[in-house]
C-alpha cells in the first residue's frame, strides 16, 4: 500500500508524537502556521505563553525534569531572539531541549527578509547543534538526531529552523524507531581504581552537581557515602541530589558557601566529582581547585568527554552519566575502616548549623521566620523554584532539600526563571505543591506568565520578595562605590493586584506572622497565586544589612 504524502508541518509533528514528546510549550507565529495545524488533530498538549523567553524557560524547566528534550516552538526574528534566554540556560545548566523557529521562504534568504536570521550563526556559541531542515522528506531524520544530540553526552540545547515553504511541502517520509537515551558506563578497572584511591586517601570527599540524574541514582549514591562515611556536598542549585538531612551531607557548593565546607574541600586529598563541572559559581572563582592541576587529587566523572581535563586535570577521569556511574557503585566492598572516619559527622553538623541559623534582619518581615514555617509546614516532595537575586539565597541556604526533583534553579543565574519554571513543574506534578521564589525585578522579567498559569490552571505559588531594587547590582554597588547608587532602584506594582486582575489569588504579606495564614489561603484557593512580601530594603543579605555594606 502506498503511503500517503504529508506536509512538513504534519510530519514534524509525527515526529515529536512519536519520540515521546509529553508538552510544547510555544508563542504562535505566521511563521509556521503548518505546525499548528498539524498541533489540532495531535495528541500533545499545547501550553500557550505570553513571552518567547518563558516559553523556553518552561522547555527547558521540562528538559530537566523528565531527562527528555523539552520543547518550544517560535516564530522567527523577535520570537527566536526573545527565546534565546532559555536556550543561554539550557546549555549552561546541561538540559535537553530543541527550540523550533519558523524561518523565511527558503527562496530569500540572503536578502535580508522580513525577520530574517541566520540562526547558525545566532546560536551556534550556545546550542549543541544548530541546523535548517531544508526539505520536508528530512523532518524525521532530522527530529531523531535532535532528540539524540540534546540527550547524549552531557546534555544540552538543539535549534532547528523550519523554513515555512518546507512546512507546506508534502513529502512522503518514514518515521524511525523512537530514540533512546545513550548511556555511558565506567569500566572494571576505573571502578577498580576508584577503589584504590579511595582506600589511600585520607581525607576524601564528594561533590555531586550536572544532570542525567533520577531518583534510583540519588539512592546508590547515598548507600555508597554511607558504607564509605563519605562527606558529600552538592553543586550550585543541586541540592535536591543529596537529602540535606541524611547524616553524610555536607552541604551546597555555591554562592555563599559555608567556609567550613569551603575549608573541607581546598584540605581534601581526594575530591570525587560526579556529573558538575566546578565551574566559576560551585568553585568559587575557581579558586578552590587549581588549575589546571588541582592540589587535591580528583576523580571526574561526566557524561560528556569534552569535559573531562577541559579545566582541571583529573588523576581519573571516567566518561560516564551519573545514572550509568551510580549503578555501578553497589559492586565496590565497603571498607573495613576509614581513615577519615567522624568525618561526614563533622560536615554534616556544620550544615546544620549553617542551615539552622536564624538570623534578624532589619523591617517587619523576618525571612528567617518565612522560612522557619515553610520547613515546618510544607510537604517534603514541595518542588521550589526561583531565578536569579539576593532573594534566593533564603530558599538555598535555608531550606533543607529531601527528596530528588524538588528543586529547579538555573545554575546560569538568569533573572525571570522562577515563575515560567513554575508552571512547568505543576503542569507536570499537577500534585505537588509548587513554590516560586522570585525577587521585584526577577518577577518583572516574565511575570506575564501568570497568565499562561491562569489558561492552563497550574495553581503555583509565587513568593515575590520586594525591596524596591535589584538587590544583588545594589550590593555589590554599595561595596564598589558606597553611597552613589545609579540605575538599581525600581518602582514596582502591586504584585498581589496583579494577580488578582488575572483572576487568580493575591495577598500582600508584610509580617513573618501574616505569612502562614496567608499561604493556607492560597492553596485553599486552588488558582494560581502570589503573595507579595515587602521586605525592608535595608535587609539585602541575610547576614549584612545596606548600610553595613555601605560602611564597609
Amino acid at each position: 500500500m502506498a503511503v500517503a504524502a504529508k506536509t512538513g508541518g504534519a510530519l514534524l509533528v509525527e515526529a515529536l508524537e512519536r519520540h515521546g514528546a509529553e508538552r510544547i510549550f510555544c508563542v504562535p507565529g505566521e511563521s509556521y502556521l503548518a505546525v499548528l495545524d498539524a498541533l489540532h488533530d495531535a495528541r500533545i498538549p499545547v501550553t500557550v505563553c505570553r513571552q518567547e523567553g518563558g516559553a523556553a524557560i518552561m522547555a527547558e524547566a521540562w528538559g530537566k525534569m523528565t531527562g527528555k528534550p523539552g520543547i518550544c516552538m517560535v516564530t522567527r526574528g523577535p520570537g527566536a531572539t526573545n527565546a534565546s534566554a532559555g536556550v543561554h540556560i539550557a546549555q549552561q545548566d546541561s538540559t535537553p531541549m530543541i527550540l523550533f523557529i519558523g524561518q523565511i521562504e527558503r527562496g530569500m534568504r540572503g536578502r535580508d527578509a522580513f525577520q530574517e536570521v541566520d540562526y547558525v550563526q545566532m546560536f551556534g556559541s550556545i546550542a549543541k547543534w544548530v541546523a535548517e531542515i531544508e526539505d520536508a522528506d528530512r523532518v524525521p531524520e532530522m527530529i531523531q538526531r535532535a532528540c539524540h544530540v540534546a540527550t547524549s553526552g552531557r546534555p544540552g540545547p538543539v535549534v532547528l529552523a523550519l523554513p515555512e515553504d518546507m512546512l507546506v511541502a508534502e513529502a512522503v517520509a518514514p518515521q524511525p524507531e523512537p530514540f533512546q537515551v545513550v548511556e555511558s558506563y565506567p569500566g572494571p578497572a576505573q571502578m577498580a581504581e576508584l577503589g584504590e584511591l579511595l582506600a589511600g586517601a585520607r581525607n576524601p570527599v564528594a561533590i555531586l552537581g550536572g544532570s542525567r540524574w533520577d531518583e534510583e541514582a540519588r539512592d546508590s549514591f547515598m548507600r555508597f557515602a554511607e558504607r564509605y562515611q563519605l562527606p558529600v556536598g552538592c553543586s550550585f542549585r543541586r541540592q535536591m541530589l543529596f537529602d540535606n538531612l541524611h547524616p553524610n551531607y555536607a552541604g551546597d557548593v555555591g554562592i555563599g558557601i559555608n567556609p567550613a565546607l569551603k575549608e573541607r574541600i581546598e584540605a581534601a586529598d581526594l575530591v570525587l566529582l560526579v556529573g558538575g563541572r566546578l565551574s566559576e559559581m560551585p568553585s568559587q572563582s575557581y579558586t578552590m581547585l587549581d588549575v589546571p592541576q588541582p592540589g587535591q587529587k580528583l576523580v571526574h566523572v561526566h557524561p560528556g568527554a569534552e569535559e573531562l581535563g577541559r579545566v582541571y586535570r583529573p588523576v581519573l577521569a571516567i566518561n560516564a552519566s551519573p545514572k550509568a556511574f551510580a549503578g555501578m557503585l553497589d559492586g565496590l566492598a565497603a571498607p573495613q575502616s576509614v581513615a577519615w572516619a567522624g568525618a561526614a559527622e563533622e560536615a554534616h553538623k556544620a550544615y546544620l548549623a549553617w542551615s539552622g541559623a536564624r538570623p534578624r534582619v532589619p523591617g517587619r518581615l523576618q525571612m528567617a521566620d518565612v522560612m522557619a514555617w515553610i520547613e515546618d509546614n510544607l510537604p517534603d516532595d514541595a518542588i521550589y523554584t526561583n531565578g536569579a537575586g539576593n532573594y534566593a539565597t533564603w530558599l538555598h541556604r535555608f531550606h533543607r532539600f529531601r527528596r530528588y526533583m524538588t528543586q529547579l534553579a538555573p545554575t546560569s543565574g538568569s533573572m525571570g526563571y522562577g515563575l515560567p519554571a513554575a508552571v512547568a513543574a505543576k503542569l507536570r506534578f499537577p500534585e505537588r505543591t509548587v513554590v516560586a521564589f522570585a525577587g521585584d525585578g526577577c518577577m518583572q522579567m516574565t511575570m506575564q506568565e501568570f497568565g499562561t498559569a491562569m489558561q492552563d490552571g497550574a495553581a503555583v505559588i509565587v513568593l515575590v520578595v520586594d525591596n524596591g531594587m535589584y538587590g544583588t547590582i545594589r550590593m555589590h554597588q554599595e561595596r564598589t562605590y558606597p553611597g552613589r547608587v545609579s540605575a538599581t532602584t525600581i518602582v514596582n506594582p502591586d504584585f498581589a493586584a496583579l494577580a488578582r486582575a488575572y483572576g487568580g489569588h493575591g495577598e500582600t504579606v508584610e509580617t513573618a506572622e501574616e505569612f502562614g495564614d496567608a499561604f493556607r489561603r492560597a492553596e485553599a484557593s486552588g488558582k494560581p497565586a502570589i503573595l507579595h512580601l515587602k521586605l525592608d530594603p535595608e535587609a539585602i543579605t541575610p547576614a549584612r544589612s545596606l548600610s553595613q555594606i555601605r560602611a564597609g
